[in-house]
Protein backbone atom coordinates (compact mmCIF):
# COMPACT_ATOMS: atom_id res chain seq x y z
CA UNK A 1 0.00 0.00 0.00
CA UNK A 2 1.39 3.43 -0.96
CA UNK A 3 1.03 6.06 1.71
CA UNK A 4 0.58 9.55 0.34
CA UNK A 5 1.96 12.42 2.39
CA UNK A 6 0.37 15.81 1.92
CA UNK A 7 1.77 19.11 3.17
CA UNK A 8 -0.74 21.82 4.04
CA UNK A 9 0.32 25.38 4.82
CA UNK A 10 -2.16 27.84 6.20
CA UNK A 11 -2.20 30.73 8.64
CA UNK A 12 -4.00 30.73 11.92
CA UNK A 13 -2.59 33.82 13.52
CA UNK A 14 0.90 32.65 12.62
CA UNK A 15 2.39 30.40 9.95
CA UNK A 16 2.08 26.76 10.83
CA UNK A 17 3.09 23.55 9.06
CA UNK A 18 0.70 20.57 9.14
CA UNK A 19 1.72 17.22 7.77
CA UNK A 20 -0.55 14.20 7.77
CA UNK A 21 -1.01 10.85 6.07
CA UNK A 22 -4.01 11.18 3.78
CA UNK A 23 -4.75 7.41 3.70
CA UNK A 24 -5.74 7.43 7.33
CA UNK A 25 -6.09 11.21 7.80
CA UNK A 26 -3.88 11.08 10.85
CA UNK A 27 -1.36 13.74 11.70
CA UNK A 28 2.30 12.71 11.96
CA UNK A 29 3.83 12.75 15.41
CA UNK A 30 4.93 16.20 16.64
CA UNK A 31 8.66 15.55 16.64
CA UNK A 32 8.57 14.56 12.94
CA UNK A 33 6.68 17.74 12.07
CA UNK A 34 9.20 19.87 13.90
CA UNK A 35 12.13 18.06 12.28
CA UNK A 36 10.73 18.48 8.79
CA UNK A 37 9.92 22.13 9.43
CA UNK A 38 13.47 22.97 10.44
CA UNK A 39 14.98 20.91 7.60
CA UNK A 40 12.96 22.93 5.09
CA UNK A 41 13.50 26.22 6.93
CA UNK A 42 17.28 25.90 7.26
CA UNK A 43 17.54 24.45 3.78
CA UNK A 44 15.98 27.64 2.41
CA UNK A 45 18.34 29.79 4.51
CA UNK A 46 21.35 27.80 3.28
CA UNK A 47 20.20 28.25 -0.32
CA UNK A 48 19.84 32.02 0.13
CA UNK A 49 23.28 32.23 1.79
CA UNK A 50 25.01 30.17 -0.90
CA UNK A 51 23.31 32.17 -3.64
CA UNK A 52 24.42 35.46 -2.06
CA UNK A 53 28.02 34.28 -1.76
CA UNK A 54 28.06 33.07 -5.35
CA UNK A 55 26.67 36.38 -6.57
CA UNK A 56 29.35 38.28 -4.62
CA UNK A 57 32.13 36.06 -5.99
CA UNK A 58 31.03 36.89 -9.53
CA UNK A 59 31.94 40.54 -8.85
CA UNK A 60 35.50 39.71 -7.68
CA UNK A 61 38.52 39.30 -9.91
CA UNK A 62 40.65 36.21 -9.49
CA UNK A 63 43.80 38.27 -10.03
CA UNK A 64 43.12 41.92 -9.18
CA UNK A 65 42.18 43.14 -5.68
CA UNK A 66 38.85 44.96 -5.80
CA UNK A 67 39.68 47.47 -3.08
CA UNK A 68 43.19 48.77 -2.44
CA UNK A 69 42.53 52.34 -1.33
CA UNK A 70 43.06 51.47 2.34
CA UNK A 71 45.96 49.06 2.02
CA UNK A 72 48.71 49.91 4.50
CA UNK A 73 52.29 50.34 3.30
CA UNK A 74 54.34 47.15 3.28
CA UNK A 75 55.93 45.75 6.38
CA UNK A 76 59.70 45.60 6.69
CA UNK A 77 60.87 42.26 8.07
CA UNK A 78 64.18 40.60 8.71
CA UNK A 79 65.75 37.18 8.98
CA UNK A 80 66.69 35.75 11.43
CA UNK A 81 63.84 36.64 13.73
CA UNK A 82 62.96 35.79 17.30
CA UNK A 83 59.79 36.10 19.33
CA UNK A 84 60.97 39.21 21.14
CA UNK A 85 63.09 40.61 18.27
CA UNK A 86 66.22 39.90 20.26
CA UNK A 87 69.44 38.37 19.00
CA UNK A 88 71.86 37.44 21.76
CA UNK A 89 74.83 35.22 20.98
CA UNK A 90 78.42 34.43 21.83
CA UNK A 91 80.75 34.22 18.82
CA UNK A 92 82.76 31.51 20.60
CA UNK A 93 79.71 29.32 21.28
CA UNK A 94 78.23 27.98 18.05
CA UNK A 95 75.13 26.69 19.78
CA UNK A 96 74.10 30.27 20.67
CA UNK A 97 73.72 31.31 17.02
CA UNK A 98 73.12 27.98 15.29
CA UNK A 99 69.38 28.62 14.96
CA UNK A 100 70.04 32.04 13.42
CA UNK A 101 72.40 30.78 10.73
CA UNK A 102 70.06 27.90 9.96
CA UNK A 103 67.18 30.35 9.44
CA UNK A 104 69.32 32.42 7.09
CA UNK A 105 70.37 29.40 5.02
CA UNK A 106 66.79 28.19 4.69
CA UNK A 107 65.54 31.64 3.75
CA UNK A 108 68.19 32.16 1.06
CA UNK A 109 67.80 28.69 -0.42
CA UNK A 110 65.29 29.86 -3.05
CA UNK A 111 67.74 32.58 -4.11
CA UNK A 112 70.32 30.07 -5.33
CA UNK A 113 71.25 30.72 -8.93
CA UNK A 114 70.65 27.04 -9.74
CA UNK A 115 66.95 27.55 -8.99
CA UNK A 116 66.58 30.56 -11.28
CA UNK A 117 67.82 29.09 -14.58
CA UNK A 118 64.45 28.41 -16.23
CA UNK A 119 64.19 30.96 -19.06
CA UNK A 120 60.41 30.51 -19.18
CA UNK A 121 60.01 31.58 -15.55
CA UNK A 122 62.86 34.01 -14.87
CA UNK A 123 64.52 36.92 -16.63
CA UNK A 124 67.49 39.18 -15.94
CA UNK A 125 66.52 42.63 -14.74
CA UNK A 126 70.02 44.01 -14.23
CA UNK A 127 72.26 44.47 -11.22
CA UNK A 128 71.77 48.24 -11.14
CA UNK A 129 68.63 50.09 -10.00
CA UNK A 130 66.11 50.64 -12.80
CA UNK A 131 62.50 51.75 -13.26
CA UNK A 132 59.44 49.60 -12.66
CA UNK A 133 59.16 46.45 -14.78
CA UNK A 134 55.84 46.70 -16.60
CA UNK A 135 54.38 43.28 -17.41
CA UNK A 136 50.87 44.40 -18.30
CA UNK A 137 47.73 45.00 -16.26
CA UNK A 138 46.56 42.50 -13.69
CA UNK A 139 43.37 41.78 -15.62
CA UNK A 140 45.06 41.46 -19.01
CA UNK A 141 45.32 38.14 -20.85
CA UNK A 142 49.13 38.00 -20.65
CA UNK A 143 48.98 35.09 -18.22
CA UNK A 144 51.75 34.06 -15.84
CA UNK A 145 54.53 36.65 -15.61
CA UNK A 146 58.24 36.04 -15.48
CA UNK A 147 60.13 36.95 -12.32
CA UNK A 148 63.32 38.96 -12.05
CA UNK A 149 66.31 36.96 -10.98
CA UNK A 150 67.96 37.94 -7.72
CA UNK A 151 71.24 36.23 -7.00
CA UNK A 152 72.22 35.82 -3.38
CA UNK A 153 75.77 36.68 -4.46
CA UNK A 154 74.59 40.32 -4.50
CA UNK A 155 74.52 40.17 -0.71
CA UNK A 156 78.30 39.99 -0.47
CA UNK A 157 79.69 38.51 2.76
CA UNK A 158 76.10 38.02 3.97
CA UNK A 159 75.20 35.71 1.07
CA UNK A 160 76.29 32.58 2.93
CA UNK A 161 78.25 31.41 -0.11
CA UNK A 162 81.68 31.94 1.44
CA UNK A 163 80.90 32.56 5.09
CA UNK A 164 78.31 29.97 6.06
CA UNK A 165 78.09 31.49 9.54
CA UNK A 166 76.92 34.88 8.19
CA UNK A 167 79.39 36.81 10.33
CA UNK A 168 78.09 35.48 13.64
CA UNK A 169 81.32 33.60 14.36
CA UNK A 170 83.28 36.86 14.16
CA UNK A 171 80.76 38.87 16.13
CA UNK A 172 79.68 40.70 12.94
CA UNK A 173 76.14 39.40 12.43
CA UNK A 174 74.15 39.76 9.21
CA UNK A 175 70.44 40.40 8.85
CA UNK A 176 68.57 39.85 5.59
CA UNK A 177 65.79 42.39 5.08
CA UNK A 178 62.81 42.41 2.72
CA UNK A 179 59.69 44.45 2.03
CA UNK A 180 56.55 42.36 2.34
CA UNK A 181 54.56 41.67 -0.81
CA UNK A 182 51.51 43.73 -1.79
CA UNK A 183 49.78 42.97 -5.08
CA UNK A 184 50.16 45.78 -7.64
CA UNK A 185 52.03 48.01 -5.16
CA UNK A 186 54.62 50.41 -6.54
CA UNK A 187 56.82 51.94 -3.84
CA UNK A 188 57.89 55.47 -4.72
CA UNK A 189 61.37 56.73 -3.81
CA UNK A 190 61.61 59.93 -1.77
CA UNK A 191 61.04 63.02 -3.90
CA UNK A 192 62.79 65.22 -1.34
CA UNK A 193 65.00 64.93 1.72
CA UNK A 194 62.65 66.79 4.07
CA UNK A 195 61.38 63.69 5.88
CA UNK A 196 64.70 61.84 5.87
CA UNK A 197 67.27 62.09 8.66
CA UNK A 198 70.34 64.03 7.63
CA UNK A 199 72.65 61.05 8.06
CA UNK A 200 70.42 58.95 5.76
CA UNK A 201 70.13 61.49 2.95
CA UNK A 202 73.26 60.30 1.06
CA UNK A 203 71.49 56.96 0.49
CA UNK A 204 68.77 58.58 -1.62
CA UNK A 205 69.16 57.81 -5.32
CA UNK A 206 66.87 57.27 -8.33
CA UNK A 207 64.90 54.02 -8.68
CA UNK A 208 65.73 52.75 -5.17
CA UNK A 209 63.81 52.63 -1.90
CA UNK A 210 66.57 53.43 0.61
CA UNK A 211 66.97 51.77 3.98
CA UNK A 212 68.85 53.15 6.93
CA UNK A 213 69.61 51.74 10.38
CA UNK A 214 70.57 53.63 13.49
CA UNK A 215 70.56 53.33 17.25
CA UNK A 216 67.16 53.66 18.87
CA UNK A 217 68.75 55.41 21.85
CA UNK A 218 70.90 58.47 21.32
CA UNK A 219 73.29 57.42 24.08
CA UNK A 220 74.05 54.19 22.18
CA UNK A 221 74.82 55.89 18.87
CA UNK A 222 78.58 55.40 19.20
CA UNK A 223 78.17 51.76 20.26
CA UNK A 224 76.56 50.53 17.05
CA UNK A 225 79.62 51.02 14.90
CA UNK A 226 79.54 50.78 11.11
CA UNK A 227 76.57 49.19 9.37
CA UNK A 228 77.26 47.86 5.88
CA UNK A 229 74.50 47.48 3.31
CA UNK A 230 74.59 44.91 0.49
CA UNK A 231 72.21 44.53 -2.42
CA UNK A 232 71.24 46.34 -5.60
CA UNK A 233 71.80 50.02 -4.86
CA UNK A 234 71.97 49.12 -1.15
CA UNK A 235 68.18 49.31 -1.12
CA UNK A 236 65.08 47.95 -2.84
CA UNK A 237 65.27 48.57 -6.63
CA UNK A 238 62.09 49.43 -8.49
CA UNK A 239 62.49 46.92 -11.33
CA UNK A 240 61.23 44.21 -8.96
CA UNK A 241 57.85 45.95 -8.71
CA UNK A 242 54.96 45.56 -9.06
CA UNK A 243 54.14 42.12 -7.74
CA UNK A 244 51.29 40.41 -9.64
CA UNK A 245 50.13 37.91 -7.02
CA UNK A 246 50.64 34.20 -6.45
CA UNK A 247 48.71 33.04 -9.50
CA UNK A 248 50.23 35.44 -12.02
CA UNK A 249 53.67 35.72 -10.41
CA UNK A 250 54.33 32.33 -8.77
CA UNK A 251 58.14 32.52 -9.10
CA UNK A 252 58.44 36.08 -7.80
CA UNK A 253 61.52 36.84 -5.72
CA UNK A 254 61.56 39.90 -3.50
CA UNK A 255 64.70 42.03 -3.68
CA UNK A 256 66.79 41.74 -0.54
CA UNK A 257 69.12 43.96 1.43
CA UNK A 258 71.76 42.51 3.72
CA UNK A 259 72.82 44.44 6.81
CA UNK A 260 76.09 43.64 8.53
CA UNK A 261 76.93 45.14 11.89
CA UNK A 262 80.71 45.14 11.86
CA UNK A 263 81.66 46.75 15.18
CA UNK A 264 79.02 46.24 17.85
CA UNK A 265 80.02 47.00 21.43
CA UNK A 266 80.29 43.74 23.34
CA UNK A 267 78.18 42.73 26.35
CA UNK A 268 75.71 45.55 25.75
CA UNK A 269 72.04 45.46 24.80
CA UNK A 270 71.83 47.55 21.65
CA UNK A 271 68.44 48.43 20.25
CA UNK A 272 68.61 49.22 16.56
CA UNK A 273 65.88 50.68 14.34
CA UNK A 274 65.86 50.26 10.55
CA UNK A 275 63.55 52.24 8.27
CA UNK A 276 62.78 52.45 4.59
CA UNK A 277 61.92 55.81 3.06
CA UNK A 278 59.49 56.59 0.27
CA UNK A 279 56.72 58.98 -0.71
CA UNK A 280 54.06 56.30 -0.17
CA UNK A 281 55.66 54.65 2.85
CA UNK A 282 54.73 55.74 6.34
CA UNK A 283 54.86 54.33 9.85
CA UNK A 284 52.39 53.32 12.53
CA UNK A 285 52.75 53.11 16.27
CA UNK A 286 50.27 50.23 16.22
CA UNK A 287 52.37 48.17 13.80
CA UNK A 288 56.06 48.09 14.63
CA UNK A 289 56.88 46.45 11.27
CA UNK A 290 55.12 48.94 8.99
CA UNK A 291 57.96 50.47 7.01
CA UNK A 292 60.42 49.75 9.80
CA UNK A 293 61.53 47.29 12.43
CA UNK A 294 63.43 47.25 15.69
CA UNK A 295 65.85 44.59 16.85
CA UNK A 296 67.93 44.22 19.99
CA UNK A 297 71.34 42.69 19.50
CA UNK A 298 73.77 41.61 22.20
CA UNK A 299 77.16 40.17 21.37
CA UNK A 300 78.31 38.36 24.49
CA UNK A 301 81.97 37.93 25.20
CA UNK A 302 83.41 36.43 28.35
Amino acid sequence: MIIKIEVLLFRTGSCCLYIFVSEHHQFLPGYIKITLFYVIFYGCLAGIFIGTIQAMLLTLSEYKPTWQDRVAPPGLTHTPRSDKAELAFNPRAVETFLAHTKALREFLDKYDESKQKDQMKFEDCGDQPADYKNRGDLDSDVGVRKACRFSRALLGPCSGLEDTEFGFKEGKPCLIVKLNRIVNYRPRPPSSNESIPEEAQPKVQPNVIPIYCTSKKEEDADKIGEVKYYGIGEGFPLQYYPYYGKKLHPQYLQPLVALQFTNLTRNTDLRIECKVFGDNIDYSEKDRYQGRFEVKIQVEES
